[in-house]
């Protein structure tokens, strides 16, 4: 069957159809791309023989072909002039002004004076490319990329917890196989609805599902049991359901003593939040407590799933840690259709923090203050291990910084603009670069402030890898022909490391840059030594890890290896792949998993009498992220045509508006306008805004850069605000028309 979102004639197709995947979120749902009728580009088709979307496509993967008309994207490099305008360039131009502007700042102010921000949209490939030139071309520390934004709370009590960190530790096939759901935070109804299928068959198979989330979302609205907990509090919430688990006689001793260490800590911890005083920090009344923890612990098997609700919060890796000692106390943890895990976020999130566009990280999740690591990595890549430099900032950190310590920067796949907290600072601080290159596919917010903008090619037209929320590495193909003026984020990276003397280090073809990021990957905790481009294809993905076993004879003189075609493993080279992990052991040094003792505190920010509200932030079902492709599509626009702000009917009342009414939304850091949404499915002391919209009403104006102290994630989902009628602005932008 086919579905709407033809592209336009102006990106010549192949004539077959072409097994890929969606551009946006995690899920990575597979389509088929297949010649549009009279050669008008290509249309998207139900690919039913991919398992994790089995055909099942929203409206934005429906309409993916749209942005790839020139109408609505870049086709030619951008360089700004003395009289401030951005003007068409050549690509040597171009390139030469983006290598001058980096040179030029690294001799007069050092290596770490020139920054390099990375997106959670980019392929493996393209995020392990970006690490490597960073380091290794420019010599700087300073990289971070936005998936800091996405679950780096969750990556961090993952790696504290499991030692080691993958979204979901089982494929999304398990989740109906579970006795019980806990979601935390998510509204997959909104952020991935094919996923909310497993939710449904969950209940279906008779399983229950338990929804935590300050609204009643379309999400909760399917659930056997929604707590509506106050922004900020999830911690609590875990904690007091620990406490009536141990208070119950729930605790799986067996499994606490065999498989865990650290209970006594976690459990004094625990028990110091007593049920009532619980109630009174979340506004969760203690027997609906009572009922989750009954729910959570009849049948033999349950699952705690987390999104960005409880993860973006100054104390996310605490909270998510909470989460996960109810699971290990209840043995809910390293058996089938039981454990934690994590419904990570963008489409690349997972493989992006994995091959080294974050700040501490190497090529398979390798951590850069390792000595080990630091030699095995710079060997793949022929440097002295003495030439890495350390850790640099957070992503926050990093933008923060921009205009003072950090003077210039390469930005790749990332709308800040828009997307990052205290937006109008970050906004202030990218104005007062010395100089900003942005590599895009279309003019974001942040592109249109840039001294040079290089066009890039969108999925479509490229080939990679992405790794989804399963941990399962995918490969999408190139369907269709860039429009003339395009090239690739590798091409743009082998142009600018070629002018900086690195011209051999940086290949362009994917599949190059692929084998060696396995040879970088090998041996790590994200290895990917045994994944090739044919057993993607052949195997529908492959799960990491996933390293290559010796070949028969291996080590031993008198036995040759048999012969293997060019990406195609021989035989006994093949691992399976670990579509389920930790059911033997944690990837910790004594295989057990470690309960992490923490207790409840309150947000950075509280509400008080000049901003008596919470403001808590998220996503609607048309739009994507920072909104700089999606909002480009009119289908999605008409869906989803600007920004509101949701208000329960007692505080419209109080300060008397009405559905439609124009809010203005003030925190300490700006105000946002808006109009109102009216509606009882909030608490009455909270405020929810969408974040995909750039302009007035800009949600991130109003956010909270606090951040947590172990995975430096911003405080996105609960800040102090005080709301009242506004009038509107004079310059206020059309929400539906793309800045």
């Amino acid at each position: 069957m086919h579905t709407p979102g033809a592209a336009p004639a102006d990106t010549a197709p192949s004539s077959t159809v072409t097994a890929t995947h969606c551009p946006y979120c995690a899920l990575q749902c597979g389509m088929n791309l297949r010649p549009a009728p009279g050669g008008a580009g290509v249309e998207v088709e139900e690919r039913a023989d991919f398992p994790v979307n089995r055909g099942a496509l929203c409206g934005k993967g429906r309409t993916a072909p749209a942005p790839l008309s020139s109408r609505v994207r870049l086709t030619e490099p951008l360089v700004r002039t003395r009289a401030g305008r951005l003007e068409p360039a050549t690509w040597e131009e171009a390139l030469d002004a983006v290598a001058g502007g980096l040179a030029r700042t690294r001799r007069s102010h050092g290596a770490d004076a020139v920054g390099v921000f990375g997106g959670g949209g980019l392929t493996n490939e393209k995020a392990y490319a970006l690490g490597k030139f960073a380091r290794t071309a420019l010599g700087t520390s300073q990289i971070d990329y936005n998936g800091r934004f996405c679950m780096s709370s969750a990556a961090a009590a993952h790696q504290r917890a499991f030692g080691l960190d993958r979204g979901l530790p089982f494929p999304l096939e398990d989740i109906p196989k579970a006795g019980c759901v806990v979601l935390v935070g998510s509204n997959p109804a909104e952020t991935m609805p094919p996923a909310l299928r497993y939710f449904r068959e969950l209940r279906e198979n008779g399983g229950t599902l338990i929804v935590v989330d300050p609204r009643r979302t379309r999400t909760a609205e399917q659930a056997d049991l929604h707590l509506a907990p106050r922004p900020g509090t999830d911690l609590a919430l875990a904690l007091g359901l620990l406490h009536l688990v141990v208070a119950g006689g729930h605790t799986d001793e067996e499994f606490i003593a065999g498989r865990t260490t650290g209970w006594e800590e976690a459990r004094a911890g625990a028990m110091a939040h007593w049920p009532e005083e619980v109630e009174r920090i979340t506004g969760v009344p203690v027997p609906k407590l009572r009922e989750a923890v009954a729910m959570f612990c009849a049948p033999s098997s349950a699952m705690v799933l987390t999104a960005r609700g409880p993860e973006q919060q100054s104390k996310g890796t605490d909270t998510v840690g909470a989460w996960i000692n109810l699971c290990l106390a209840t043995g809910r943890a390293g058996r089938p259709f039981s454990g934690y895990g994590c419904l990570t976020g963008q489409g690349n999130g997972q493989g992006g923090r994995e091959h080294g566009q974050k700040a501490d990280q190497l090529p398979g999740y390798r951590k850069l203050t390792d000595p080990a690591a630091r030699a095995h990595v710079a060997g793949v890549w022929g440097i002295d291990p003495d030439t890495l430099p350390g850790p640099g900032r957070s992503a926050y950190e990093l933008l923060d910084a921009l205009g003072g310590e950090v003077k210039a920067l390469l930005l790749m796949g990332s709308n800040p603009v828009v997307s990052a907290p205290r937006a109008a600072h970050v906004e202030e601080r990218i104005r007062s670069l010395d100089f900003l290159a942005v590599a895009d596919v279309v003019l974001s917010e942040t592109a249109a402030l840039a001294d040079v903008v290089l066009p890039v090619t969108q999925w479509a037209e490229e080939t990679g890898t992405t790794t989804n929320l399963e941990g399962r590495v995918l490969l999408r193909r190139r369907a269709l022909t860039p429009p003339p003026g395009v090239r690739s984020d590798l091409e743009v990276l082998h142009g600018l490391a070629a002018r900086l003397g690195m011209p051999k280090a940086f290949p362009t073809d994917p599949e190059e840059v692929f084998e060696e990021l396995r040879r970088a990957s090998a041996g790590g905790p994200a290895d990917y030594s045994g994944i090739s481009y044919a057993r993607i294809e052949a195997e529908q993905g492959v799960f990491w890890p996933c390293p290559s076993a010796p070949r028969p004879g291996e080590g031993d003189p008198g036995a040759p290896a048999p012969a293997a075609a060019p990406g195609v493993p021989a035989p006994g080279e093949l691992h399976p792949g670990t579509p389920r992990l930790f059911l033997d052991r944690f990837a910790t040094d004594d295989g057990r998993a470690r309960f992490v003792p923490v207790s409840h505190r309150d947000a950075a920010e509280m509400p008080d009498a000049e901003y008596p509200l919470l403001l808590t932030t998220g996503r609607v079902v048309a739009q994507y992220q920072s909104g700089a492709q999606t909002r480009r599509v009119a289908e999605l626009n008409e869906a989803a045509p600007g920004p509101f702000v949701e208000l329960h009917p007692r505080l419209a009342a109080r300060i008397g508006v009405t559905d439609g009414t124009l809010l203005a939304v003030t925190s300490r850091r700006g105000r946002a306008v808006a109009p109102a949404r009216v509606t009882d499915t909030i608490r009455a002391d909270t405020v929810f805004m969408p974040f995909h919209w750039p302009g007035e009403g800009r949600a991130n104006t109003l956010t909270n850069p606090a951040l947590d102290p172990v995975s430096r994630m911003p405080e996105f989902k609960v800040c102090a605000v005080r709301v009242e009628p506004a009038q509107p602005s004079r310059a206020r932008q059309d929400p539906k028309e793309p800045a």
